[in-house]
């Protein structure tokens, strides 16, 4: 029996009928007419079981998403079964789509973040690698940010013997801009949204898929990921081996976002906001990426983003 066969046969369904392999990053997927199979390692349960959790609570809401089927883990590792949405990712649907539709693909996306952005969520939610880190586990992955963290991000880059001028202003940087988040409102954010992430059709979108990061945070968060992916499109292909999209072809997106959900572009200091996402996430690299030259890249962004 195939690695596919035992997933079905585990999920009590058919083991019969046609599904279409797919790559990823760090996991494998079938895709059928009528479900999709992701397949990852063992360090892939927590994170399906997370998504399962986050799936449950989008129930009876406007947000479009993949129903939840069964998930576990067997022998060939841990896996997710959901319903298949119509269409195919929007990484996908983009080249071929003309500036009309793309416009109403961005402003079908803005009106799935709202009802998400809207759904009743624990105050705590995240995924549990991200807990494990944040407890200072290892760190597999640098997204989304968790505003209260950052301070212990910098104690974790000096702890991993970094610069240590650098990190001192960093410190300083950091806590100058904390306020800025003092009164914010929490909800619930995907945490991951681009391309590869967010299924379309006929101009819409039909799902925001993949809530394996998806944490309690300020809305705007969303954006961290939302406009690197527009700036750095290189850095978001859907598997190692591929290209990411045009980036001249992104350029109207954020515009198109605001345009149909403006409360999420509404704070006179959100680019003081996005900044300090931006650090977080370079941040954590600095501290916890095991390759020099990305870390190398990560103090360069850093030093820019604090003027020096």
């Amino acid at each position: 029996m195939s690695a596919l066969e035992g997933i079905l046969a585990a999920a009590g369904l058919p083991t019969d009928g046609h599904y279409e392999p797919k790559g990823g990053w760090v996991s494998r997927a079938w895709v059928g007419d009528s479900y999709v199979v992701r397949l990852g390692g063992p360090q892939a349960r927590g994170a399906y079981e997370h998504e399962a959790a986050v799936v449950a609570l989008l129930a009876d809401t406007e947000v479009p998403h993949a129903r939840h089927i069964e998930h576990g883990a067997g022998p060939s590792g841990a896996w997710y079964v959901s319903s298949r949405l119509p269409g195919r990712t929007l990484h996908d649907a983009w080249p071929s789509a003309g500036p009309s539709e793309r416009r109403s693909i961005i402003e079908s996306l803005g009106a799935a973040m709202q009802a998400l952005h809207r759904v009743p969520v624990p105050s705590e939610l995240r995924p549990p690698w991200l807990a494990a880190a944040l407890a200072g586990g290892s760190w597999p992955a640098y997204h989304p940010p968790v505003v209260g963290a950052a301070l212990s991000l910098v104690d974790d880059a000096v702890a991993a013997g970094r610069d240590a001028r650098l990190l001192d202003d960093v410190r300083a940087w950091v806590e100058t801009r904390l306020p800025l988040f003092a009164s914010d409102q929490h909800v619930l954010v995907h945490g991951d949204l681009h391309g590869s992430n967010i299924m379309v059709n006929d101009g819409r979108v039909t799902g925001l898929i993949d809530f394996a990061e998806a944490v309690t945070q300020p809305a705007d968060v969303e954006l961290d990921t939302i406009l690197r992916w527009c700036a750095r499109p290189e850095e978001f292909p859907p598997t190692p081996d591929s290209r990411g999209l045009d980036v001249a072809s992104l350029a109207p997106v954020s515009g198109w976002l605001e345009g149909v959900y403006p409360e999420l572009f509404a704070r006179p200091d959100l680019r003081s906001r996005l900044e300090f996402y931006d650090l977080w996430v370079e941040l954590a690299i600095l501290g916890h990426h095991p390759d020099t030259v990305v870390r190398a890249v990560s103090e360069g962004r850093i030093v820019r983003l604090l003027g020096r």
